[in-house]
Parts: C-alpha cells; structure tokens; sequence
C-alpha cells in the first residue's frame, strides 16, 4: 500500500497507482520543467497541473478526466432496441432476428429505427415520409407503403398478420414492441 508525502514523490505517488488502479491521476506540482511534465505523463498521469494554477479550470480538468473515465469503463455501449425477437442496434446499422442478422436497406433500416424509437404512436404515411425521407424528398406516398410491406416481409413472422409493424386503418402505422 501507498506510504504518505513527503517520504513519496507525487511520481512515486503515480506510478504506485498504476499498479493497481486505472483511475484518472493529474499531477499538480511546481516542478514545471519540460522533463518532469514528460516523466509524469510517462509514469502514467493524465494530466499534468503546474502551480499556480486556476482553481476553475483545475476543476474543469477533473471533471473532463472523470467523464473521459466514465466512458473508457462503459465502453462503446451501443443502444439496443428490444422488441420480441428483434434486436436493432442504431449505431451499427445491424437488426437481428433471433439469432439471424437481417438484410435491410438503408431506407428500411431507418423506417424501422423510427418507428421503434417511437413505439404506440400511429403515424400517417406523410409523416412517415417527411420523418424518414425527409422534407425535401421527391416521391410519392404510396413508397412508404411499399417499404412498410418489404420491412414486414422480413421482420414479422407472418407478414398477414404483423406483430409489429400494424396499420390503422384510414390513419397510418404503428410499432408495437
């Protein structure tokens, strides 16, 4: 275990902390010569503080290192979208079926994405279009309706009788998980 200053450098301090410890560790020390700040960030420091020093931007460095932390611990946790059997993962552009990776295309993916990320709540193919094509997008409604149906034939177990993906007759379509 670590002994106590003044018997310890804050290198020694340091590189005792790596042994066992991954925690973020910023050095702030009157030593400012170019050698020391390399010594300490080589010893593994993350940051190196020379004094004096704003007490501010101390504080805005700490709190930088710790988010910095945070996010290295959680790793690239992608979002996952869970409903029934299907698992779609956003970031990757990645939708499984069981165990099975499903082929979607770009604009399938998307429309799917949407309505999962917005489950009960009907939208009418305008929205839809404007939401998933966008609002400067060139078509026709009737699109939607088609990538609705080719999204069915490959999410839905019985295409007929969708779990899904439903339609509400006379205002649009909706996700249900």
């Amino acid at each position: 275990m670590m002994n106590s200053l003044p018997s310890w450098s804050g290198f020694d301090i340091c590189r005792e902390i790596r042994t066992w410890s991954d925690v973020p560790v910023l050095l702030v020390t009157a030593k400012k010569e170019d050698i020391d700040k390399i010594k300490g960030l080589g010893l593994g420091a993350d940051d190196y503080v020379v004094k004096p020093f704003s007490p501010v931007e101390l504080t805005a460095r700490v709190k930088a290192h710790i988010q910095i932390h945070r996010s290295l611990k959680e790793g690239n946790k992608e979002e996952v979208i869970i409903a029934g059997l299907l698992k779609i993962y956003p970031g990757s552009y990645r939708v499984y079926k069981g165990e099975q990776e499903l082929e979607l295309t770009g604009r399938e993916f998307k429309l799917l994405l949407f309505l999962a990320r917005n489950p009960d709540i009907v939208f009418s193919r305008e929205q839809l279009f404007d939401s998933v094509w966008g609002m400067d997008a060139v078509g026709d409604m009737s699109t939607v309706t088609v990538h609705v149906n080719k999204l069915r034939d490959k999410i839905e177990d019985d295409p007929s009788v969708p779990r899904h993906i439903q339609t509400v007759w006379g205002v649009g379509y909706r996700f249900c998980m």
